[in-house]
């Protein structure tokens, strides 16, 4: 038996917990602490105690309180469920489940654990654990809708579909009165039982339920597109053409909506005048559309193509509609379509140029049209695009967009200044475009100018936020800025600083795993349940998002980077190196200083209530504003897997993420797991210019490294290249490839076999056709990195080459 209390100790146990879930922290521990004089070894209090110290943040402190609760009184749920609590806030949620389940042994009744039990559950994706939690409250509370919803959602994300429909079926039956056409939730209950009939493939059946059930469902359109859908699949289609052409007529610019009327009259695929009528009816149907004129040039060709075409972009180049190139650079993957629609614009250019002095928007969106043409990767021509641009801006010099269209031309060419204040100065021409603000930030980012970028963008941010535009831009989670800067600052050196961006990214999709907490219960109570279903199953993947693997993936280059220092200097760095630290790290210190005491000055300055954030809790002062304790970690492999585990497991078909785990394995001595990253690479793309120079390391710590016999003999088994002669390998590789990247792999493989420098062939290798300047900033980069003598010669040479690119200068 938990440990009674007398009255008034008792009182004042319950103003703790009034106060703990007011969020009025001092005072419960204040109560907290009256209690414990009198009672000392009170388990309970101990335990409120831990959770309000856990609510302030002293996670350490709290974690051994409620330890010493536990030790107090084992029998008390409560110390059991505070204990589940603190080890869920420190996201071990295995042991917080245990902790729940013997909270729940001691108490069965409390619908509070079991609530954080199920939600544990399914934040661990535990769907058969879910299912039973959620039972046993559904047993409890009968008569509320949620627990209802709640087990058939359990049994649907466990793929009991035929459970989870008889979960809301035998809910329905229990209902007296029918719900009204304007209950919103019953409403989207019927929606999410239809997708679960039609999920089990029973599309008769669902196409029955929703003529009768969802007849008047408030998601007119969800029903309107799954009749649609259900006829066509079963056959139906005279039925489903109509249904179609419905849709059709309420967004006429949805291409879906054309293609599957398609499928419904049976038009054959290479049946390009039948596809070609439909489009021609809605272009007709409804004259301001851009689907009925735009999408049949996806499916045409010859003529017929370039009779669509002409019509189109001329309609277009008369209206001067900027986004002209936009809607047709797709079809450039058609060398024929890219070629034609090159002459088509030329033609009207043509056409329109009777007058030299015209300042016809009809000529200016064509000037326009061929600059982003001769711009575009898969047409480029940077000395015409830049010709049109200029003509363009002789029609129009107050023009955001063809300014814009400039900057990017001289960021193509590499001169990322010039670049960076063209876009500046197209920032200039609309002050008030939050759009072409970012864009002039993200140029003066890619030229290294941070501080300048950060007051650009800070022109949108909250003029009030604590901490300035830095922390407005990490509230409102804007990946691309610090993407950029955490770039930015990595070209210049300053290690701290990036990864300190890195790992702000790597914290916003942390964030975003821990809101789900949040939805679990609310979407429930709200009655969302197919965007919560949504939701989930985009949280299973959101490790893949291209923003966490940039991120992740150069803040691991950087970890190897640090890594491979330490390895060579065994703690001993020459003494320009060192010299060139203390400077980065007294500059970084200084603007650490500084940025405190703005953030102080604003802070005495401002509202005290303004000094919490939404949830009501005081904001988090950040510790290493600098990242200085990162860039000074004495474990950068270890930091390293922490990034590289999540991508491993969300983005196994990423080559970039599987070189990146051959390279963290290899230097751990993980010999297995780094030859499985090798192997998936291979099976990816075999010919990738990083692989050679990572087969050649793998095969020479095979002959080289200290190995168990079977640890070698499942290496060597596993191991698909057979090379007998490393050195006549690589020398037979250079001489197959002749392209600077590859060449590149080369003389790292060569490195890593005999430690010679052969860099020499780099700057040779400029010459080779195909070589850009981006090829050339990647070499010299590595060289640097290397530490390699030839860095200097070659990045003259290069300079000599491309000597409008900043970043060989």
């Amino acid at each position: 038996m938990p440990q009674q209390l007398a009255a008034k100790e008792a009182a004042q146990f319950r103003q703790v917990i009034r106060s703990y879930e007011d969020k009025q922290y001092k005072r419960g521990l204040k109560t907290a602490d009256l209690i414990l004089k009198k009672v000392p070894k009170h388990g309970e209090t101990m335990a409120m105690k831990a959770l309000i110290l856990n609510g302030q943040g002293k996670m350490e402190e709290a974690f051994a309180l409620g330890k010493e609760a536990l030790t107090a009184d084992m029998k008390s749920h409560i110390c059991w469920h505070v204990y589940g609590i603190l080890y869920r806030a420190n996201k071990n949620f295995e042991e917080a489940a245990k902790a729940y389940k013997f909270a729940l042994k001691l108490e069965p009744t409390s619908a509070q654990i079991q609530r954080d039990l199920a939600v544990l559950q399914v934040q661990m994706r535990d769907y058969q654990g879910y299912i039973q939690s959620r039972s046993a409250m559904l047993q409890a509370r009968p008569q509320v809708r949620q627990s209802w919803t709640a087990l058939a959602i359990a049994h649907h994300l466990a793929g009991n579909l035929s459970e989870a429909e008889n979960v809301i079926t035998t809910f329905e039956d229990t209902l007296k009165t029918k719900p009204t056409r304007y209950d919103l939730e019953h409403s989207e209950a019927v929606m999410y039982k239809n997708s679960i009939i039609a999920e089990q493939g029973d599309y008769k059946r669902a196409l029955q339920h929703l003529e009768t059930d969802a007849k008047q469902n408030l998601d007119r359109l969800a029903v309107l597109e799954r009749r649609a859908e259900y006829l066509l699949k079963l056959g139906r289609k005279e039925e489903a053409a109509a249904a179609y052409r419905a849709l059709i007529d309420r967004n006429c610019e949805h291409a879906p909506y054309y293609t599957k009327l398609a499928e419904a009259l049976d038009i054959a695929e290479d049946d390009w005048k039948a596809r070609k009528a439909i489009y021609d009816e809605y272009a007709a149907k409804y004259p301001r559309s851009d689907a009925g004129r735009r999408i049949p040039l996806d499916f045409l060709s010859g003529d017929e193509f370039r009779q669509a075409a002409s019509d189109y972009l001329t309609l277009m180049l008369n209206k001067g509609v900027p986004s002209t190139f936009a809607n047709l650079k797709h079809l450039y993957s058609d060398k024929s379509k890219k070629e034609t629609l090159l002459k088509l614009a030329e033609d009207y250019l043509h056409s329109q140029r009777s007058d030299s002095d015209s300042k016809d928007k009809g000529e200016a969106a064509a000037l326009f049209y061929l600059a982003q043409h001769h711009n575009y990767h898969m047409s480029r021509d940077l000395a015409k695009a830049a010709e049109y641009i200029e003509k363009a801006i002789g029609k129009d010099s107050k023009s955001v967009d063809y300014h814009m269209t400039k900057a990017r031309i001289l960021k193509h060419t590499g001169d990322l200044q010039k670049a960076s204040e063209m876009m500046d100065y197209a920032r200039s021409l609309d002050l008030k475009d939050r759009y072409i603000n970012s864009k002039a930030a993200k140029y003066q980012l890619r030229n290294n100018q941070n501080d300048k970028a950060l007051k650009t963008v800070g022109l949108f941010t909250r003029a009030d936020t604590v901490g300035g535009p830095l922390a407005d831009l990490l509230d409102m989670q804007c990946m691309w800025f610090l993407t950029e800067d955490a770039r930015a600052y990595a070209r210049q050196g300053n290690t701290g600083l990036a990864l300190k961006r890195f790992h702000q990214i790597a914290n916003i999709f942390d964030v975003w795993q821990e809101d789900q907490f949040d939805f679990h219960s609310f979407s429930l109570r709200k009655g969302q349940i197919r965007a919560y279903i949504d939701m989930i199953r985009w949280e299973d993947h959101v490790f893949d998002h291209p923003y966490y693997t940039r991120a992740a993936l150069d803040a691991i280059s950087i970890y190897l980077n640090m890594a491979d220092k330490a390895a060579i200097a065994n703690g001993e760095e020459d003494a320009e190196e060192l010299l060139a630290q203390k400077k980065a790290a007294k500059k970084a210190k200084k603007e650490q200083q500084r940025l405190e005491r703005e953030a102080a000055d604003k802070q005495a300055k401002q509202d005290p209530n303004k000094a919490v954030g939404p949830d009501g809790e005081p904001k988090k002062t950040d510790e290493d504003p600098m990242g200085l304790t990162l860039a000074a970690t004495t474990e950068p492999l270890t930091v390293a897997m922490k990034l590289l585990s999540p991508m491993l497991e969300a983005s196994p078909k990423s080559i970039d993420v599987q070189l990146a785990g051959f390279e963290v394995f290899i230097r751990r001595e993980k010999y297995v797991l780094a030859l499985r990253c090798l192997n998936a690479a291979i099976a990816l793309d075999s010919i990738h210019p990083k692989l050679h120079a990572q087969i050649v390391a793998f095969a020479k710590v095979l002959k080289t490294a200290s190995l168990s016999p079977k640890v070698a003999e499942v290496l060597t088994a596993e191991f698909k290249a057979d090379i007998a002669d490393l050195a006549k390998y690589n020398a037979d590789y250079e001489a197959k490839h002749k392209d600077i990247r590859h060449i590149l792999s080369s003389v790292a493989a060569q490195r890593a076999l005999d430690g010679k420098d052969t860099s020499v062939k780099l700057t040779a290798a400029l010459s080779l056709p195909g070589t850009t300047f981006e090829d050339a900033i990647e070499v010299l980069d590595t060289l640097k990195r290397w530490k390699s003598g030839e860095a200097e010669t070659f990045q003259k040479a290069a300079h000599a080459k491309f000597p409008e690119a900043t970043r060989l200068a």
